[in-house]
């Protein structure tokens, strides 16, 4: 996201235990010019414009078909999200809800 924008970041992310090493902390605090994380509550789904897009996946990849096996299942949901980054308008309605606006 850096490397696209010449504006700084605002990067809204929930408090997963990947999101917080010293690694990354140490990374944002080198690049704090650049780039400001901004943490969600804890145990907060409602508000995390994530979750929305993990229910439209869990809803309509896979319709009410049943993958034979994980590589199955790994390709139909590579394929829906590959499509869904293609259409840029969907992904914009997943921030209209009442609790994520504020991500817009």
């Amino acid at each position: 996201m850096l490397r696209q924008n010449d504006r700084r970041v605002y990067l809204i992310i929930d408090r997963q235990p990947v999101h917080r090493p010293h690694k990354v902390q140490n990374w944002v605090e080198e690049n704090e010019e650049r780039i400001r994380l901004i943490f969600l509550p804890s145990y907060s789904p409602e508000i995390n414009p994530d979750e929305l897009l993990n229910q439209d996946v869990k809803s309509n990849a896979l319709g009410r078909q049943r993958p034979g096996d994980q590589t199955e299942l790994m390709g139909k949901v590579r394929s829906y999200l590959w499509n869904r980054q293609l259409k840029p308008d969907i992904v914009a309605n997943y921030f209209q809800g009442k609790n994520v606006r504020y991500a817009a």
